[in-house]
């Protein structure tokens, strides 16, 4: 079994496709990704292929 990645469960909205969620799903989505983003680096994992704080501070819909 393989181990998990930031890849197998980081899900990139379009900005078309995020305009259709409601404000609970985008919570959802938001609560989501921030406790993977906890709990993968809690074991260690190496964000340096992965600009999570500058993808969120240039997305509009991390501010939202």
């Amino acid at each position: 079994m393989d181990a998990v990645t930031y890849d197998d469960v980081h899900i990139n909205y379009t900005q078309e496709e995020w305009d259709l969620l409601n404000p609970s799903q985008k919570r959802l989505y938001k609560d989501g990704m921030l406790d993977t983003y906890r709990n993968l680096t809690d074991t260690g994992y190496s964000w340096e292929d992965h600009n999570i704080e500058e993808q969120c501070q240039s997305s509009r819909r991390c501010r939202r």
